[in-house]
């Protein structure tokens, strides 16, 4: 059957088929704050970041700060924005508020950290569904020309969290539906903190809803496994995509 993945042994339904197209080609467009070869660049240091030897000498020490040297790289993507990449694939759950107000001091806005962390967490949850699946990895996005818009919401509010975010009651004319498509009355912490960015949670939810929700918004859909079963058997990799997202205080509030 021939998909995105290629040629594969077994069918994948075609919703999740096209969702990882979608996703696949958003990583080589340019995006708010970074251009598309610039995205695409850190697909592949996503992926040397797996392997990087002095990010699992950090993973091992008691703290990351203590161990010092340089990483792995595949690019040559700015200094802050490759630390970045490294501790949200490898050790996101040691992230501080600390941590990201000293990548603002070398250049990392917020809104670039969270476009980051929306590259980072679509292809660890891309990559980790070819590993359950046995089949090679996508390449690396075709980067497309074109600037970053810079667009920034002048919605997003200071709510306590590490970075501004659109409040659901507080939407404006802009991005008007930005979370009409979350199944239930509230909007959780985890796709609210995406927001000042808001195409990274339309991209969220592209993939959220038919890989992880779809459940909840097509129950009659007979998807085989609930929302728990899912978290159940969920590969390591899978549930620190979700670490990474509901570290910070923007995720950790009552959702």
């Amino acid at each position: 059957m021939s998909t995105i993945f290629g040629e594969v042994p077994y069918p994948i339904r075609s919703d999740l088929d096209e969702a990882t197209r979608k996703a696949w080609e958003y990583l080589g467009q340019p995006g708010s704050w970074w251009t598309g070869s610039e995205r695409a660049a850190f697909v592949a240091e996503v992926r040397v970041a797996r392997d990087c030897r002095l990010c699992a000498d950090r993973v091992d020490a008691l703290s990351p700060i203590s161990v010092q040297g340089e990483h792995d790289t595949a690019s040559d993507l700015p200094a802050v924005a490759i630390e970045a990449t490294h501790r949200l694939t490898n050790d996101a759950a040691r992230l501080s508020e600390k941590t990201i107000r000293e990548w603002n001091a070398a250049g990392l806005t917020d809104g670039a950290y969270v476009e980051i962390v929306s590259i980072v967490s679509t292809v660890m949850g891309i990559d980790a569904f070819c590993d359950a699946l046995e089949i090679p990895l996508l390449p690396v996005p075709q980067a497309e020309p074109g600037e970053p818009s810079r667009y920034l919401s002048v919605k997003a509010v200071d709510d306590g969290a590490w970075v501004r975010m659109i409040p659901p009651d507080g939407v404006g004319e802009s991005d008007a539906g930005l979370y009409d498509r979350i199944p239930g009355p509230r909007v959780p912490n985890v796709i609210r903190a995406m927001s000042l960015v808001p195409d990274a949670v339309r991209n969220l939810l592209d993939l959220l809803l038919p890989f992880y929700l779809g459940n909840l918004v097509h129950p009659e859909a007979g998807n085989s496994l609930d929302l728990g079963q899912i978290e159940l058997v969920a590969p390591p990799r899978i549930r620190c995509q979700r670490v990474l997202l509901l570290n910070d205080r923007a995720h950790t509030q009552a959702p």
